[in-house]
């Protein structure tokens, strides 16, 4: 339900400001108004201006601004820890840490540099990992002298090798070893070993022939082929260990400093958003004035509070809402616990206008119905009961997946209360098992009743739609709307008694007066709405026979639980019967979760709420503190 606000203002002397905004952060019940229109702009011939800081507000602002970015640049290059709850007051040290931030800050730069430098370093080394993993066998067999060279190489096509072996064959006479190995990534590698004067010409020649030569970094020069593969091996154990050092060093200062610099930078926050929020204040040259928005059940605590810790030189007025207020003031959507889960598909919404309905309490009621007639099976009704419990057991700290596991729980209720009316328990499994019969509709054979029993339902939907759309309307005085709307409603109404009348559901005699009534309200309704006026009747219809999916998805759900229990009779073996028919089972539980859910919320925002819920609200944003501190 949206929360009824109050248009306020707060007045006292200037230099109780610092100390009533500081109040009012902590409470966090009060929306400050930036924009002084459609408020008080002049009192007693003094008029209000905005709030301009001094030089020593400025500069304080500019100070703490560069020093939240100092220390963000130094938290940023230390390992994430839980945030502890400190026992100082920021503002008593914050001198000192100013003092020992910059030291700190150019240690861990240092440390991060130094850092990122090795890990750049490793990540050039181990891409060699891969060929020296598959050529290191290879190097056993190989004897280097000063007359030999070794060449590595990779050999993508598999047909290389053979070409390769003919190429050097005719290059070196023959004087030559190749040895292939396999790398992990599947790609061939390979050494090649021949006498240095010729080394020249082999490179050029696998250059020409586009065959990848392994080269190392220029810093490995001078070293045998062997000697590089070493060096590389070594070297990257360095980086590890030197990596694992800075780590050490930046866990060490994390434990010691971190939580402080937390604390610090929460402390700024804090602080630059009270120096923020007196941008929003307007004062004469003695007073100062802030306007604002509250729930209306939290003015007299706000007020209490202001006189408890001013004595009364604060006062807080409650000021008259215009028209004009109603489309800028924010707002609150509080529901009690049973609708309160059902917020999770609200938050899917815009947020409707202040003068509009919360949508919440509608889909907590239709909801879990539209789910409960589509699903219809009190067998599974029971197993999501059971599922969404354990969840909601193990993750009930997560706001969202508590909220979803609650709407499945209550949907499933709704979802056994129409199996029993359906005499559905698992498909007609009830019925072999404890003879389970339909107290209602058998869904799988009475497909038109079920059609005309969803139609039904969603007459009733839309017309509670249009009638709520009636009484906004009303509200807002708008009489040409209110008619309209009126219109609209009785044209729905006549054209499906007369629909009704002719397929024989209502008496014969009802169909010329109901003629008579379509004749009358159609002129009427063109008057008021214009010549497009008809088309919203027509859509309006078209909703309504939307609502026959309801049977249709249903119906899905009965014939596959239906097709589950006859497989599994058809295997002649209870334990592979038991496995099929649990799979399909299964199956059509997932499907009778996501497809009701999907289709009993498109039923909601596409057909239920363009009837009388208009968007565009603006979310309440109360000035508060982040958190706490000790």
């Amino acid at each position: 339900m949206i929360v009824r606000m109050s248009k306020v203002e707060v007045a006292g002397p200037r230099e109780l400001l610092e100390k009533v905004l500081s109040l009012l952060r902590d409470t966090g019940i009060l929306e400050i108004e930036a924009s002084s229109t459609g408020f008080i702009n002049k009192i007693d011939g003094a008029y209000i201006d905005s709030y301009l800081p001094d030089r020593k507000s400025l500069s304080e602002k500019l100070f703490l601004e560069d020093f939240r970015q100092r220390i963000e640049e130094l938290l940023s290059y230390l390992p994430v820890i839980a945030a502890r709850s400190g026992y100082f007051h920021p503002q008593a040290i914050i001198d000192t840490i100013n003092e020992t931030l910059q030291k700190h800050l150019l240690t861990c730069r240092g440390l991060h540099l130094k850092k990122e430098a090795l890990q750049k370093e490793m990540a050039e080394l181990s891409r060699y990992n891969v060929f020296l993993d598959a050529v290191e066998p290879l190097l056993e067999g190989l004897k280097e002298s000063p007359d030999i060279d070794i060449v590595g190489l990779t050999l993508k096509d598999p047909d290389a090798e053979g070409l390769l072996r003919r190429a050097l064959s005719h290059l070196t006479g023959d004087r030559y070893e190749l040895l292939t190995s396999t790398a992990a990534d599947g790609t061939g590698a390979g050494l090649i070993t021949i006498h240095k004067n010729m080394s020249g010409r082999i490179k050029q020649a696998l250059s020409d022939k586009h065959i990848p030569e392994l080269r190392f970094p220029s810093a490995f020069g001078g070293l045998t082929f062997t000697g590089k593969v070493s060096f590389l091996k070594k070297r990257l154990s360095e980086i590890s260990e030197e990596i694992d050092i800075i780590n050490m060093q930046l866990d060490s200062f994390s434990v010691k400093w971190g939580t402080i610099y937390q604390g610090v930078r929460e402390w700024i926050d804090e602080r630059l958003s009270l120096l923020k929020a007196t941008a929003s204040v307007f004062v004469t040259r003695m007073c100062f004035f802030i306007y604002g928005w509250t729930a209306s059940e939290d003015v007299i605590k706000l007020k209490e509070r202001l006189s408890d810790n001013f004595k009364g030189k604060v006062v807080l007025e409650e000021l008259e809402i215009e028209e004009e207020d109603l489309d800028r003031m924010p707002v609150i959507l509080k529901n009690p616990p049973y609708f309160k889960p059902f917020e999770l598909f609200t938050r899917i919404l815009p947020l409707p206008r202040y003068t509009s309905y919360d949508p919440t309490p509608f889909i907590a009621i239709f909801f879990p119905v539209f789910f409960g007639m589509i699903l219809g099976d009190a067998g599974y009704g029971l197993f999501i009961i059971a599922v969404s419990f354990v969840i909601f057991k193990k993750f009930r700290e997560k706001r969202n997946v508590a909220d979803a596991c609650r709407i499945l729980m209550t949907a499933s209720l709704y979802s056994i209360f129409f199996g029993i009316l359906y005499g559905e328990f698992f498909g007609e499994f009830g019925h072999t098992l404890f003879g389970l019969e339909p107290l209602f509709i058998e869904r799988r054979t009475a497909v038109i009743p079920m059609l005309y029993f969803s139609v039904s339902v969603g007459v009733v939907h839309i017309l509670i739609g249009s009638f709520l759309g009636l009484i906004k309307a009303m509200q807002r005085k708008t009489k040409k709307e209110a008619l309209l709307k009126l219109m609209h409603i009785s044209l729905i109404i006549a054209i499906l008694a007369l629909v009704a009348s002719l397929f024989g559901l209502f008496p014969a005699l009802m169909t010329r007066p109901v003629i008579l009534a379509i004749l009358i309200i159609t002129p009427v309704l063109l008057f008021t709405g214009g010549l497009l006026a008809p088309l919203e009747v027509v859509k309006s219809i078209g909703n309504i026979i939307s609502y026959a999916r309801i049977m249709a998805i249903g119906l899905t759900s009965v014939l596959l639980a239906y097709v589950a229990n006859h497989l599994a009779g058809m295997t002649g073996d209870i334990i592979v019967g038991t496995v099929v028919a649990g799979l399909l089972h299964l199956l059509n539980i997932m499907i009778g979760i996501f497809s009701p859910t999907i289709h009993s919320l498109r039923l909601h925002y596409v057909e239920f709420f363009n009837k009388f819920i208009e968007a565009g609200g603006r979310k309440f944003e109360p000035f508060r503190k982040k958190e706490e501190y000790r």
